[in-house]
């Protein structure tokens, strides 16, 4: 299942520390568990101690919801709440495409019809002679680009074939899926997702799927909420209440204090590392989805520097900005303003020689994926000259 929602990783910057799942100080198992000088794929990170996300390792009951964690961050989770990651999933029955959409159609070849029925949605795949009738059990994706429907058919989740677009007001082919071969009306509904890519896709695009190590929806929050970043926060909670400061604020995770590269590292979890995409053999404009990966290409990434980080540019906590001119400051804080100037440490960046608004129109290009009917801001910043191909 292709990982494309959710814009940034968010971060509460009133936490910090790290949630213990030992008995070693909670310090130490931070320190330990997260500084690298290099980009590592997020296998080896969720094995490391200390809190990272799709972990998976905690139990349900160490979660207190993000109501829970409103209480004292109140205003952070207002805004966080309107955000594309915070209803990455939803269950069919809730989410607001298929509700104002409430009969969608593609044909030809095979027909597909998602239609109200009830409190959910019924997905019906036809050949023109038999149908296939399954109940949508949920939505990943806003809808903003597109959404895709999961269904579960004996004790399998299955990717649907088609996704709804927004650029066609209708459903076409899910990324990555191909038209179904004919006189093939089984496979036609959509693919079946193995366990282990069920538990990452529900780890990117829910919270508290998994615990104990065990895939288990029993407790799932649809959407990514605060402890899916900052970790589970009954122990959090209960320290704080007890007046336990000291303690508390080591048993939650602020991610605004990972160096640069775990920082990056940490929204790839579901974004994908640069090693996550080196490692799973991927290449081609279908990596411009992958941002961390695209951000570390960047002559400007370095050795990683705190003001090109993903947090840098966006605040997790508020929807994504659409206005290209607002991330123009974020842009001289590190290039001069105009050229002349003098190169420093603080501003170690040559001027742009054409101008100083909207710079990432030109150093960010867009990026439509075959299919897809939606872009992507390339985060690989250069001189990207018009017509050139894709770099990779």
């Amino acid at each position: 299942m292709s990982r494309v929602s959710c814009p940034t990783w968010f971060v509460l910057v009133a936490a910090a520390g790290l949630t213990v799942w030992s008995g070693r100080p909670a310090h130490a198992v931070f320190q330990a568990s997260r500084k690298a000088s290099v980009p590592l794929a997020t296998e080896d990170r969720v094995k490391s101690a200390g809190w990272w996300p799709t972990q998976g390792r905690p139990s349900a009951d160490e979660y207190a919801g993000s109501q829970v964690c409103g209480s004292c961050h109140g205003s952070k989770l207002e805004t966080q709440q309107s955000t594309p990651m915070a209803r990455a999933a939803a269950k069919a029955g809730n989410a607001e495409v298929l509700k104002n959409h409430q009969h969608l159609f593609r044909s030809p070849g095979y027909s597909y019809e998602i239609a109200s029925a009830g409190n959910g949605s019924i997905y019906a795949v036809s050949d023109g002679t038999s149908s296939i009738v399954q109940s949508l059990s949920w939505a990943f994706g806003l809808g903003v680009v597109g959404q895709t429907y999961i269904f579960e058919k004996e004790g399998i989740f299955y990717e649907s074939r088609v996704s709804y677009y927004p650029a066609v007001e209708g459903l076409d082919l899910t990324l990555g899926h191909h038209p179904p071969l004919p006189n093939q009306l089984g496979n036609a509904p959509g693919r079946a997702i193995s366990s282990t890519e069920t538990r990452l896709c529900f780890g990117c695009h829910t919270t508290a799927s998994t615990t104990n190590n065990q895939f288990d929806l029993t407790h799932v929050v649809p959407g990514v909420g605060c402890e899916a970043c900052h970790g589970p926060g009954a122990k959090h909670v209960a320290a704080m209440r007890e007046g336990h400061i000291a303690q508390g604020v080591k048993l939650t995770l602020n991610p605004a204090r990972l160096t640069p590269v775990d920082s990056v590292d940490f929204c790839g979890a579901c974004h994908r590392t640069t090693w996550d995409v080196r490692l799973g053999d991927m290449a081609g404009i279908a990596t411009v989805r992958f941002q961390p990966y695209r951000l570390e290409k960047s002559r400007c990434w370095g050795k990683g520097d705190a003001r090109l980080t993903c947090i840098s540019c966006h605040d997790p906590h508020l929807p994504l900005t659409q206005d290209e001119a607002a991330y123009d400051q974020r842009c001289l804080s590190c290039h001069l303003a105009k050229p002349g100037l003098k190169i420093t440490r603080e501003h170690p960046g040559a001027a742009c020689p054409v101008s100083t608004s909207k710079c990432v129109s030109c150093h960010m290009p867009k990026y439509e994926l075959p299919g897809f009917h939606g872009k992507f801001t390339d985060h690989w910043i250069r001189i990207a000259k018009p017509g050139t191909a894709f770099p990779d």
